[in-house]
C-alpha cells in the first residue's frame, strides 16, 4: 500500500499526541512504523521520511489508524499488533497464544554459555526448555550452544505452533524437538541424560496476576503468568522433578520474580539433590535468576 511520506508523518505526530495522552511510549510509535512501513530508527529520528513522494505500508493508512486505537483503547501490546517480537538477535512471531518475551529472560541464554565453559558442563548433550511458549529460549540455546540438542515442551498446542514456526524460520527447525505436554512428562525418555533444564515457568502469584498492567492482564495468556497462591507452584514442581532427569553436574536454571530469590534457594538447598546454589540479578539489579548443579 503506497503513501506519501507526509501522510504518513501526519498520523504519527497525532499518534505521538494520543499516545502522550494514554501514557503510552512514544517510542512504540517507531516499533509500529519500522515494522509496518519499513522505516528505520534514523529515518523516524530525523523524520527524513516526511519529503519521500511515497512509503510503502503492509496495510492502508486508516489500518495502521485502526491498529492504534486498539492500541490505546484496548490496550493490546504493540507485539501483538504487529506480530512480532525483537529478543536478542532474533525477530520472533507472537501471538496472544504466547507470552511476551521480555529482555530480562535473554540473560538465561548467557548464565547456560556460562555454566558450559565454567564448569564443563557437557554442551553437546541435551538441553531442555520447559514452558517454551513463543520459544525463545530454546532458540536461544540451539543457536548458542551450536552442539547441544535441545527440546522444547509446552502445554498449549497453539503456542507449540508458533514456537515450531520460530524455529522453522531462524533455520534451526532440526536442531529443536518440540513436544505437548506438562513439564518433564513426555521427555521420560530422557531420564538421567539432560545437561542443562531452562526455564522462565508461571511465577506470579494469583491474586497479584489481576492487578498487572492491562496489556498484561487483558491480553497475555494466563496460563503462563499464574504461578499458584505463592507464585512458586511451577518453580517447587521443577526443583522436584528434574534431579530424575539431569545428569551428575547438569543445570538447573529458572527465572523468578523479584523477592523469590530466598525460598528457591532454600527449596534447592534442602532438596538434596542440587549443589552450588547461585542467585543472579537482572539488569535493573534485580535477584531474578536461580542456577543450580545436580549433585
Amino acid at each position: 500500500m503506497l503513501v506519501s511520506g507526509l501522510e504518513v508523518w501526519q498520523w504519527m505526530n497525532q499518534a505521538k499526541t494520543e499516545a502522550r495522552s494514554s501514557d503510552i511510549p512514544l517510542a512504540e510509535i517507531d516499533w509500529l512504523l519500522q515494522e509496518l512501513a519499513g522505516l528505520d530508527r534514523l529515518a523516524l529520528r530525523l523524520e527524513s521520511f516526511k519529503d519521500l513522494p511515497k512509503v510503502e505500508l503492509k496495510l492502508s493508512l486508516s489500518e495502521l489508524a485502526q491498529l492504534w486505537q486498539r492500541r490505546l483503547q484496548e490496550r493490546v501490546p504493540v507485539q501483538y499488533l504487529t506480530g512480532v517480537a525483537h529478543w536478542r538477535h532474533f525477530s520472533l512471531k507472537v501471538t496472544p497464544a504466547v507470552l511476551i518475551p521480555r529482555p530480562e529472560t535473554e540473560l538465561l541464554i548467557d548464565l547456560a554459555v556460562e555454566a558450559v565453559k565454567s564448569y564443563g558442563v557437557n554442551p553437546k548433550s541435551h538441553w531442555v526448555d520447559l514452558g517454551t511458549g513463543s520459544g525463545a529460549i530454546a532458540i536461544g540455546l540451539a543457536s548458542a550452544l551450536t552442539n547441544a540438542r535441545v527440546y522444547a515442551v509446552d502445554c498449549s498446542s497453539e503456542a507449540l505452533a508458533v514456537a515450531r514456526l520460530n524455529a522453522e524460520n531462524l533455520g534451526l527447525g532440526a536442531r529443536i524437538n518440540f513436544y505437548q505436554g506438562l513439564w518433564w512428562e513426555p521427555l521420560a525418555f530422557l531420564k538421567g541424560q539432560v545437561s542443562g533444564m531452562v526455564s522462565n515457568p508461571p511465577y506470579i502469584p494469583s491474586s497479584t496476576v489481576l492487578t498487572l498492567e492491562p496489556e498484561v492482564v487483558r491480553h497475555e495468556p494466563h496460563l503462563a503468568l499464574d504461578g499458584g497462591l505463592d507464585g512458586l507452584d511451577c518453580i517447587r514442581h521443577l526443583v522436584e522433578t528434574a534431579p530424575d532427569y539431569l545428569e551428575p553436574g547438569g543445570v538447573w536454571l529458572v527465572e523468578m520474580m523479584a523477592g523469590q530469590a530466598e525460598a528457591v534457594a532454600d527449596m534447592l538447598q534442602s532438596h538434596g539433590s542440587y549443589g552450588q546454589v547461585q542467585i543472579f540479578s537482572d539488569l535493573a539489579g534485580i535477584d531474578r535468576f536461580a542456577l543450580a548443579y545436580r549433585l
